[in-house]
């Protein structure tokens, strides 16, 4: 008997440490130091002198942006357009510098944020502004700045005309399981785990029919599944966190189809919101869906929220990764960091 209580007892004994030590651990990191948040710029009335569209011509309504851009650009004054189309091969990248090589000072995206993204990486720290037009399923960025989904000639007088304004890139350094390393820019949202297994199982056929709910049904599906272990380090923290987690996101901005998923991000504060979401089952699930659609204040264990100028991550097994709803691979091993004021992006 008295065996059975010394075993009794040294058993609670550990599971009160293990608990203690992992409840340290949480509030630690909860208690971090927050980045200095940056003043956003005001934005610039800067007018257009050399207009270039770089243009996926896949998608449904390319046409119809096309004139509505060269109708702008004629009621401006401007000479027509330049127009470059991408290729299976490059989503805008090549493009894009064919469009600065022109020496055009304002280049516009066509397409979905894939197309906008590509054409973002080259301009990126260059004096060119992007403009954007919206043919996509999820027009993240779009919705995240304000420029209209539904009415072409407006997206694409915003596009040439519109206020200029610096916004923040963020950056994805991946170590592939191959051992090759890429390094993408994104900008409103990219993550590790259950959120891009997501974007990689959703079904491409479904997804041109119904758009955007594909993903929900991909989202059902993905509902089920374990929490992977994760070490990830804040920027300016020298010590490594442990976690079982489900997905690590990390937000530019925050509005996703609707929902202000992030409220506290903003796309022109100089730091990344990093969302640690670590639910075991769909109870969980639903307790973010709620705190998100109800806009709740209150933490939840579930959900966490951490302002940072960069993230170290390791994980202990292979997870998907993705960047603005695109999917980058499967890592162990990744780095988010922040280029501040980066891109020049015309919006209303």
């Amino acid at each position: 008997m008295q065996t059975n209580r010394v075993i009794v007892f040294s058993a609670v004994a550990a599971a009160a440490a293990a608990a203690a030590t992992s409840w340290y651990s949480v509030r630690k990191l909860s208690h971090y130091s927050k980045p200095l948040v940056k003043q956003p710029e005001a934005a610039e009335q800067a007018a257009a002198t050399k207009v270039a569209i770089v243009i996926n011509p896949s998608k449904s309504g390319a046409e119809e942006a096309k004139e509505a851009v060269e109708r702008v650009c004629a009621e401006a004054g401007l000479e027509a357009p330049l127009i470059i189309e991408t290729t299976k091969e490059n989503a805008g990248q090549d493009a894009a510098r064919e469009a600065l090589d022109a020496q055009c000072d304002t280049i516009l995206a066509a397409g979905g944020d894939g197309t906008i993204r590509a054409v973002a990486e080259v301009l990126e720290g260059t004096d060119a502004s992007l403009g954007i037009l919206p043919l996509g399923t999820g027009n993240l960025l779009a919705r995240n700045v304000d420029i209209p989904l539904d009415d072409l000639h407006t997206a694409a007088l915003v596009a040439v005309r519109g206020m200029v304004r610096r916004i923040d890139v963020g950056h994805m350094k991946l170590k592939l399981l191959d051992g090759e390393q890429a390094d993408h820019a994104f900008l409103v949202i990219a993550g590790v785990g259950t959120d891009a297994d997501l974007f990689d199982d959703t079904n491409e056929e479904l997804k041109s029919k119904v758009g955007w709910l594909a993903y929900s049904e991909a989202g059902l599906r993905q509902l089920p599944g374990q929490r992977k272990k994760v070490s990830f380090k804040l920027a300016d923290d020298e010590n490594w966190q442990t976690r079982k987690v489900r997905s690590v996101l990390f937000a530019n901005c925050g509005k996703l189809q609707g929902l202000d998923f992030v409220p506290d991000a903003k796309i022109d504060d100089g730091v990344l919101d990093a969302v640690i979401l670590s639910p075991r089952s769909a109870a969980g699930w639903t307790w973010i869906l709620l705190k998100t659609a109800f806009r709740a204040k209150n933490k939840i264990p579930v959900m966490s929220f951490y302002q940072t100028a960069g993230v170290s991550l390791r994980c202990d097994e292979p997870m998907n990764t993705q960047i603005d709803g695109d999917p980058t691979g499967q890592v162990n091993e990744l780095q988010v960091s922040v280029n501040p004021s980066a891109l020049r992006l015309r919006t209303p």
